[in-house]
């Protein structure tokens, strides 16, 4: 079976050269919602080749991204980090943000016809459309993804399920997740200065028969974990790559570290 590597590279300020047999992720595009963004936002705003505002996400790079920024003019914030698309369903978005945006040159799609799927799953399909060729080695980074409503955060983890075979991470000030398809044998590259030390591994959509890891201080060895019986959180990951094997999705998370 074909293995997967994982890294979370694009958060270290200057990401060091690959290790060997370790593939990085090329192509970044990066999501924003609408939800308190990650103050490392401007780090994955630099190594992104195609930034999304989710509707209200637009209000959040608007508002907070000047903030982040204290001893800089706030106009001169928001001129420097224009997303260079808007995308959803317009619920959400303030009228002077989206007006100050299309005058800036962002392109504005209105998808509120659509109410069948979410603002997230709009984003990714409008990037699968704009860099089909290299959807194999694009990763996309998705800020502001949790906290908040939890029908929104299940929303979003559904969009890793609807999307298994695109590289999608959730990312908040505290945590990533990402799924770890069946279809592969997973190594996952632990970068210790940026996250850790805890992490779990959550069988996803349906129960896991047989799930065996190495590197962790807790770890599976064939087996079974469900909703109702045992499910893998408040593991410790234990070495700098982390192995795993199942019959099923999962989901990885990994508690990131503060980036002041």
């Amino acid at each position: 079976m074909e293995v997967l590597f994982h890294s979370s590279d694009f958060l270290l300020p200057s990401p060091s050269s690959s290790p060997p047999n370790h593939r990085r992720s090329s192509t970044y595009a990066l999501v924003l919602l609408n939800q308190r963004l990650p103050k490392f936002t401007p780090l994955l705003w630099k190594h992104a080749q195609l930034r999304l505002c989710a509707d209200g996400g637009a209000n959040r790079v608007f508002d907070d991204l000047p903030l982040m920024f204290p001893h800089l003019d706030a106009l001169d914030v928001r001129n420097s980090y224009k997303p260079d698309v808007i995308r959803g369903d317009m619920d959400s978005i303030r009228t002077e943000v989206l007006e100050f945006y299309a005058k800036q040159g962002t392109k504005i799609f209105d998808e509120s016809e659509d109410q069948d799927t979410t603002d997230l799953h709009k984003c990714v399909a409008y990037i699968l459309q704009s860099i089909p060729n290299q959807e194999s080695n694009l990763c996309i980074l998705v800020a502001g993804a949790l906290g908040g409503r939890f029908d929104h955060e299940i929303g979003n983890i559904n969009v890793l399920c609807r999307f298994s075979t695109t590289r999608i991470i959730l990312l908040s000030d505290d945590c990533l997740i990402h799924l770890l398809p069946r279809t592969h044998h997973h190594e996952i590259l632990i970068h210790s200065s940026v996250e850790g030390p805890h992490c779990g591994l959550i069988p996803i959509g349906m129960p896991s028969g047989s799930t065996t890891t190495t590197g962790l201080q807790w770890d599976l060895s064939d087996t079974e974990m469900k909703f109702g019986g045992l499910i893998s959180t408040s593991n410790i990951v234990k070495e700098e790559k982390v192995t795993v094997q199942s019959d099923s999705d999962l989901l990885w998370t990994i508690s990131l570290k503060s980036q002041n």
